[in-house]
């Protein structure tokens, strides 16, 4: 077993508000100085970051995770965060959605399943006209192997629990593709104490990553989840959080709710 720390949810510069220093160079440099080990791409989608993740990375041994062809520390791991309007009640909900994908290829079945939803160039983090539930719905005819899960839940903008634009449990969102839905993103709105005293999330892993719009170390990082996995691949990590398993999800590294939406 080998210990990994693991921020996987960050931006590239393509995304809106996000550091033009958001490079994969830069990226693996502070997350070395911070210590993780494996790490998101960003916005997989992005036509353009895309080629550029191409171009510079490779696959290691099948894994489903890669590293840069100059042979760097880090381990980058296929993501991308993605927003969804519809509207649930009367009321329109802005929700957002974290998605791992086992490998490049499948980011761009992905890429050219949801062109029809939105413009995915315009921005790293596309937003999409799409219920949630569709959204599961495509990922899943693109790979089972997909995870996919609420970003920054209690977020009050674009969070799954929000008070902006939110709902008020999980079946809301995602209708009959909750089955899908194996964790969610605490977000740096909330910790796991305040997850856990709500019962309906327990069958739920708690995730926390960072959301880093920079790559400098007060911002990538400063939420992660250490896992304790036999290799490291994309199957043994998304098994470990699909199966809620405490043995290679030992714990989360957090920052205190009250420090708010820093990027």
């Amino acid at each position: 077993m080998a210990r990994f720390y693991a921020d996987l949810h960050v931006h590239s510069r393509y995304s809106a508000a996000t550091s033009r220093n958001m490079t994969l160079e830069e990226i693996e440099f502070y997350a070395s100085m911070k210590g993780l080990g494996i790490v998101g791409t960003g916005d997989a989608l992005h036509g353009i970051w895309l080629r550029e993740l191409r171009e510079k990375l490779v696959e290691v041994d099948g894994s489903g995770l890669y590293k840069t062809r100059e042979g760097g520390s880090i381990y980058f791991l296929v993501q991308t965060e993605v927003a969804t309007i519809h509207e649930y009640m009367g009321k329109a909900r802005r929700i957002h959605h974290v998605i791992l994908m086992p490998s490049l290829d499948v980011a761009e079945d992905v890429r050219e399943r949801l062109s029809r939803y939105g413009d995915l160039d315009s921005d790293g983090r596309p937003v999409f006209k799409m219920d949630p539930a569709e959204l599961v719905e495509v990922l899943m005819e693109a790979s089972r192997d997909i995870l996919v899960f609420p970003a920054h839940a209690w977020t009050p903008w674009w969070g799954l629990f929000g008070a902006m634009s939110g709902v008020d449990k999980m079946e809301e969102c995602y209708g009959d593709m909750t089955r899908h839905i194996h964790a969610l993103e605490t977000g740096l709105s909330s910790d796991p104490p305040m997850n856990w005293r709500v019962s309906a999330l327990d069958r739920y892993t708690l995730l926390s990553f960072s959301d880093a719009h920079s790559p400098y170390p007060y911002r990538i990082g400063r939420e992660a989840v250490v896992f304790d996995l036999k290799e490291p691949s994309y199957r043994e990590l998304a098994d470990a959080v699909r199966r809620k398993d405490p043995s290679r999800i030992l714990m989360t590294i957090e920052v205190d709710p009250a420090y708010g939406k820093g990027r």
